[in-house]
This record gives C-alpha cells, structure tokens and sequence, in this order.
C-alpha cells in the first residue's frame, strides 16, 4: 500500500487494557495541570492519559513505563517496526479468519524469538481473548481463554502508524514505580499513576501488570511515594478504588507532613472488564491529586 493510500487517525489506544482511562478523559481533564515539560507514566498499560495528554501538549517528553515487559515491547515496537507488525498482524488476522480458536491456542502456547513477533503475538491475544485481559498463571504464562469475537480487528494499520508517530520522541522503558524517583525531580515535572486498584471486593483482586499481587505494603510504597513527589514539587496525579483504605493512607498527616494532603476526588466510571457481565457497571473511583 502506498503512503497516499494510508489514511489518518487519530492516536489511542492500541490495546484494551483493565482500568483503562479512555472515557474518563472528560472527567480528569480539569485536574490536569496547564503546564509541565516532563510527563511520567509509570504504570502504562493502555496508555490513555498519555495519548491525551501527548496530542494536548505536543512539546512535552514523555517517559512511558511499565513492569510488564512484554507491554513494553509491544510499545517499542510500535514505535520503531511498526510496518514489520502490521505485515505481522495481517498473518494472524488471515489465519485466525480461517481457524479461529485452534490458531488462537497455538499462538498462546507458543514462545516467539523477535521482538516483532513477540508483539505481534501480544496484540493478536489481546484482540481476541475474552474481555481483553492480560493474565499470567504462577509460572509467567499468558493463560486467558479465547474470546466470543465474531470479527475481531486484530490489524488496525492506520492507527498504529498514527501510534508509532506519535511515540517516536517518547521514552518506553521497563521499571519499576519507585524508580520513578530517580527522574521526577521539580515542578516542571507531572507523573500520574494508575496502579492495580486496590480490592474492593473478592472478585476484584486482579493484577493486569504480572502474575505478582499489588499488595497492601506496595499501595504504601506508592503512598510514599506520591508524598515524596509532592515535596519536590512534582505535579502527581493517582487512580485507585475509592475505599476506606485508599482514604485512609492519603489523608496520613505522618505521610504529608511537609505538603498538604491531596485533594480526592470523586469520579464516575464503569467497570469494562469483569468476568460477570451483571458487575459491569457505574462505580465510583478516586483520583487523587497534589495539582
């Protein structure tokens, strides 16, 4: 196809992600800060904020990262192969129209070498698993069954080279949240962070980042996280349950001495990614914000 053929779209997500941020974009959008040269995404999955925010504020690095390194890769690749992905995802496109759910667990029980083909695998997955979800059993493995699709878009072309624009100036790397504090320094920096949410019920203690558990002590870590930002001066912005607990550990005067508390912040979403569909509905989230 020749460059004149491509058509334009704009830059989204690529990939559904659990407590992905699309369509509270509305509702945050007053909370963001009107300027900054640095942006910081800790917990990248889906990436909603970041696409935002890039298009609005199109001068501003971005640093983009994850624990997930096979999340990571799929970004890299985007940004740097993406013609190779897309011939890539035509294949399993054309293969899954013809075998669906065999091709669909042959390509799950498979191991890839390249970098591409290992993209290429985690969208295709992604596109045709049920709901969405990214899940590894205890041993590392994507283990999510295939989903009722009747024509999943597993190669969306025109937005991926929209995406792979749009990343090229970014900074994709793996790491862990703390090490944000080795980068976000001042004011001239904002870091959001949409961590695993903490549970508010049984069914709800899921982890879209690996196979570990977001535990109460790592909600703590990020609390102090988020306090020590906020003393440098660095714009931060977090998603999380709006529960006692998550009140409770962001209102800790021990935690905010030097800084105020943060503002909390009530917002209305809905959960997409649930494995009963009668739990899928409006809920209330907290943002919580030292802007």
């Amino acid at each position: 196809m020749s460059a004149a053929a491509h058509s334009f779209v704009l830059p989204r997500p690529f990939l559904k992600w659990a407590g992905g941020k699309t369509k509270l974009i509305g509702q945050y959008q007053p909370y963001f800060p009107e300027k900054f040269t640095t942006y910081y995404e800790p917990f990248l999955g889906g990436g909603a904020v970041f696409f935002y925010l890039a298009q609005e504020h199109p001068s501003v690095q971005a640093v983009l990262t994850d624990i997930n390194p096979e999340l990571i890769n799929a970004y890299c690749c985007v940004r740097d192969k993406v013609e190779d992905l897309i011939e890539l995802l035509f294949e399993h496109a054309s293969e899954h129209s013809k075998h669906n759910k065999e091709y669909y667990y042959w390509v799950r029980s498979r191991s890839y070498n390249t970098d591409t083909e290992k993209a290429a695998r985690l969208i295709y997955l992604n596109k045709t698993c049920y709901n969405g979800l990214y899940r590894e059993n205890s041993k590392g493995e994507f283990n999510v069954p295939i989903g009722r699709y009747k024509n999943p878009n597993i190669c969306q072309p025109d937005l991926l080279r929209s995406v792979s624009s749009l990343l090229k100036p970014a900074q994709i790397q793996v790491r862990k949240f703390p090490e944000i504090l080795d980068f976000a320094t001042s004011s001239e920096d904002f870091v959001y962070f949409d961590p695993p949410y903490y549970p508010i019920s049984t069914t709800s203690n899921f982890t879209a980042y690996s196979r570990d558990n977001f535990k109460e002590s790592e909600q703590l870590q990020l609390r102090n996280v988020f306090a020590e930002l906020s003393e440098r001066g660095v714009k931060v912005m977090l998603s999380n349950s709006n529960c006692d607990f998550i009140k409770q550990i962001y209102s800790d005067s021990q935690a905010f001495k030097i800084v105020p508390h943060p503002k909390l912040i009530e917002i209305s979403a809905a959960r997409g990614i649930n494995s009963k569909s009668c739990k899928r509905g409006p809920v209330k989230e907290l943002l919580i914000s030292s802007v």
